[in-house]
């Protein structure tokens, strides 16, 4: 059974007159993940700074099972446009192992960026690179910020695919921030729907039925992606080529 690394219990917090946060209980356990999502102003940003103990909570306690590291991949990355740097260099800001640097390029597929300039990135390319980076920290907990804004939506499926092998690669949980459940149902174990406090909780299914998240979001699937769930009985490579199971000859996908 997996161990708790983070218990966060009735965390609330207030700023300027205004309630942000109010009585949030909720875990994350080893190699889980963990997806908080809500509408804007709902208090997910300010949740993820406590958690990680960048914000002391108004009220509340936050109790890690061990001292963590966190590897956190931002939802933008702003650059100085008059100081160009290639992604290597850009890497090795975080660790001076160049071996370390070399695998995690090559885990993600990012080798031949190396010598490309940050500010010639395509959305994805540059996801890719921040997820690189923040994985170079070694994280017990990988933090992602809206991982999949900016990048198109063959690039999201691939951005995804990564997230769950750096998960599996280097035994991390993943506590990730989105806007959609539509677009990362398929991708996490379990759901928070917070708005200030939490509405619901649960599996993703569970979670996109519930009449608190309906009254959020309504119940109309992205245009761009449809609602989407994927019940396995093997597992698939990184080309989506059945890789094992009991069904090799075929993969058996329940819609």
């Amino acid at each position: 059974m997996s161990s708790v690394l983070i218990q966060a219990d009735n965390i609330s917090f207030s700023a300027n007159g205004r309630q942000i946060l109010s009585n949030v209980s909720m875990s994350l356990s080893e190699k889980e993940v963990l997806t908080i999502i809500g509408p804007n102003g709902a208090g997910k940003t300010t949740l993820l700074r406590i958690l990680v103990g960048l914000q002391k909570p108004t009220s509340g306690k936050i109790n890690n099972s061990k001292k963590l590291s966190f590897g956190y991949m931002p939802q933008k990355l702003h650059l100085n446009p008059n100081m160009p740097i290639p992604v290597s260099s850009f890497l090795k800001i975080n660790t001076k192992n160049t071996r370390d640097t070399d695998a995690i390029m090559q885990e993600l597929n990012i080798q031949h960026l190396s010598r490309t300039s940050m500010h010639k990135l395509s959305g994805g390319e540059r996801q890719r690179v921040l997820l690189a980076r923040a994985l170079l920290r070694k994280p017990d907990v990988l933090i992602l910020d809206e991982p999949a804004q900016g990048v198109d939506i063959s690039g999201q499926s691939r951005l995804y695919e990564l997230i769950n092998q750096a998960r599996n690669i280097h035994h991390c949980a993943v506590l990730m921030v989105s806007h959609d459940l539509h677009i990362v149902m398929a991708n996490t174990d379990r759901v928070i729907c917070l708005n200030q406090h939490i509405c619901c909780m649960g599996h993703p299914d569970t979670v996109s039925t519930d009449a608190a998240y309906l009254s959020l979001f309504g119940d109309t699937p992205s245009p761009a992606l449809a609602h989407y769930t994927h019940h396995h009985d093997h597992h698939h490579d990184l080309h989506g080529k059945v890789v094992d199971g009991k069904h090799n000859e075929g993969c058996n996908h329940d819609f």
